[in-house]
């Protein structure tokens, strides 16, 4: 997540705790090879698990998301076991790691090398109580009855000591033992989420460049509005990653044929396409909507004159 200024009379603005200015977040999905795939804007200071489970579940890029790598603000051990429901693993950068314990369930034996950081809390009998109720909360996410948001805002904290809530978190303390054993033990996998988190702040730094000065009040007053501001930054956004891609891929051909060797894999997926020299930031951009506008909405072709649609097909 990244904020965007606007103005203090935006019942949506909140105060970023960082530059202490009236904000509106956007939230962004980025995919391990770059390119974002899924953005909405959401409101500062609020856990944004919801946002993130959303983004997976209503994207249309890509159907293979096995793991999505977030931040603490991202991350709830209901969140935790929703997500696994859904079909994907939240992976989470915690804070704390120290003060991170282990859950299994009680009667379960421990090794003594692990009892000082285990808890035995986890009660299997309320999971199995309740799951049906936990399963139909994931499916009215999954089919759209409501959003991931909504689903989290409802069962966050306050929700306290309901059985469906307790039952959220006790699956995802279970998940969040094996990924914090996955994290300790496996070196490949946690340098592959510092990875792409690192790669998703660099994205948030090719936006903020595209992106100077506060979002304009009429902007900011609609939710509409506002997801046309964070989907036409993601655009360019893509665009301008596209446009690096397309030319380092012809500067790695073109080293290839020079001195016949290819670079490793390992290299080429260090290099980013979010470098900002040689791209003019402050130009004036024209979209011609109307040459293209057959092709962008296809049901408004009946509505053009036969000339113009002819002409342009």
């Amino acid at each position: 997540m990244m904020s965007l200024e606007t103005t203090r009379t935006v019942w949506q603005a909140r105060a970023d705790p960082r530059r202490r200015t009236a904000s509106i977040g956007m939230y962004t999905h980025v995919l391990d090879r770059w390119g974002i795939f899924y953005d909405q804007p959401i409101v500062l200071n609020e856990r944004q698990a919801g946002a993130a489970i959303e983004g997976v579940v209503r994207q249309s890029a890509t159907s293979d998301i096995a793991a999505l790598a977030v931040d603490t603000h991202g991350y709830t051990d209901f969140a935790m076991g929703l997500a696994r429901a859904l079909g994907f693993d939240l992976c989470p950068r915690l804070s704390h790691l120290r003060d991170r314990r282990l859950h299994v369930p009680r009667r379960y034996d421990v090794r003594p090398q692990l009892a000082a950081v285990t808890d035995r809390d986890v009660r299997l009998d309320l999971i199995a109580e309740v799951w049906d109720e936990f399963v139909r909360i994931a499916a009215s996410i999954r089919s759209g009855k409501c959003t991931a948001v909504d689903a989290l805002t409802r069962f966050g904290s306050a929700a306290r000591g309901q059985a469906v809530y307790e039952d959220g978190v006790h699956i995802g303390r279970l998940f969040r033992s094996i990924f914090l054993i996955d994290y300790f033990t496996n070196t490949a996998f946690r340098t592959e989420l510092q990875h792409v988190l690192n790669r998703g702040e660099a994205v948030h730094n090719v936006q903020r460049a595209i992106h100077v000065g506060k979002i304009p009040a009429e902007l900011a007053r609609r939710q509409e509005s506002l997801s046309a501001v964070s989907s036409a930054r993601t655009l360019l956004a893509n665009v301008l990653m596209a446009w690096n891609t397309t030319h380092m891929q012809r500067v790695l051909e073109e080293m290839q044929a020079a001195t016949g060797q290819a670079p490793s894999s390992e290299q080429l997926r260090r290099i980013a396409p979010t470098h900002l020299e040689g791209i003019n930031l402050r130009g004036t951009f024209n979209f011609p909507v109307a040459r293209y506008a057959r092709r962008i909405l296809p049901s408004l072709a009946s509505d053009l004159p036969a000339s113009t649609t002819s002409r342009r097909a």
